[in-house]
């Protein structure tokens, strides 16, 4: 099992920035990649990043691109998300994920965090 702690949610106005972190434990963190989803009120669950598990490869929903950046740090088994120019459609819950295959990471992946909070303030 591995277990997904995320951090840093909260209220910002449009054009801030938040960082997100997702501390992971229970596994060897190398072996998954990670990423990051949301879900908005009223819709459906959406990718959003996903980072293999060197961290060499990033991937961003088109929504996002440009404006978010997924790292992760091995050494302290946690994965960020960097999020800039926030926009109120930004708004949504964040959920850490894990998998150990990628393919599998972006579509349905194995592990979910609880999930943090941010919202966006016009």
């Amino acid at each position: 099992q591995v277990q997904l702690v995320e951090s840093g949610g909260g209220l910002v106005q449009a054009g801030g920035s938040l960082r997100l972190s997702c501390a992971a434990s229970g596994r060897t963190f190398s072996d998954y990649a990670m990423g990051w989803f949301r879900r908005a009120p009223g819709k459906a669950r959406e990718f959003v990043a996903a980072v293999s598990w060197s961290g060499g490869n990033t991937y961003y929903a088109d929504s996002v691109k440009g404006r978010f950046t997924i790292s992760r740090d091995n050494a302290r088994n946690t994965v960020y998300l960097q999020m800039n120019s926030l926009k109120p459609d930004d708004t949504a819950v964040y959920y850490c994920t894990a998998d150990e295959a990628l393919g599998i990471l972006v579509v349905y992946p194995d592990y979910w965090g609880q999930g943090t909070q941010v919202t966006v303030s016009s």
